[in-house]
């Protein structure tokens, strides 16, 4: 049996991956959006996820609940496992997933696209001002790291501009996706 591609939606903080995302899901039947695990503060909102203490991760770990799992911003993420079982019921799976990471991911996934968002500097600044989930000393480090390069010997990247119309983005997405997902 044919295991489905994997959508890795990447870009830096206020590019609008979660909103990317739950456009692309809504938009199109056949596309699932797995949940990661974080070990986000009761608090800290953001997408769609499921919230674990640090103890219950690295329990998770040791029990092998995850694919795929990384720190980043003073957190951990987990992809789990059971992203393998709906690959094998739909047309593609999507996650967000952070850059450092993807190398990894293109090793265990096998077929993955990514979908490296960007947006105008001054788009982005806009957007992690009104989410109010960061200080402004935060704000500023998130912001820094926007130009950070995703890393070489990725083999199917689509860089996608979300600075304008949220329809836009999402057409110029499934113009590039839809010959790799047939």
């Amino acid at each position: 049996m044919t295991r489905a591609p994997v959508i890795a939606v990447v870009g830096p903080s206020g590019v609008g991956k979660d909103s990317v995302m739950e456009a692309l899901v809504a938009r199109t039947p056949g596309i699932l959006r797995v949940r990661r695990v974080i070990t986000r503060p009761k608090g800290e909102e953001g997408e769609d996820f499921d919230r674990v203490a640090e103890d219950d991760f690295q329990h998770m770990v040791a029990d092998d609940a995850f694919i795929l799992h990384w720190s980043a911003h003073g957190l951990n993420y987990g992809v789990p496992r059971s992203i393998e079982t709906f690959r094998q019921t739909v047309d593609a799976v999507l996650v967000n997933l952070s850059r450092a990471v993807l190398l990894r991911a293109q090793e265990v996934f096998g077929d993955l696209i990514v979908i490296s968002l960007t947006a105008d500097p001054e788009v982005l600044a806009q957007r992690l001002a009104s989410r109010g989930r960061e200080s402004a000393a935060e704000q500023e480090r998130r912001l820094a790291r926007a130009e950070t390069n995703l890393p070489e010997g990725l083999v199917k990247v689509f860089e996608v501009d979300n600075s304008g119309p949220l329809d836009q983005t999402i057409d110029t997405i499934l113009d590039r996706i839809q010959p790799e997902r047939t």
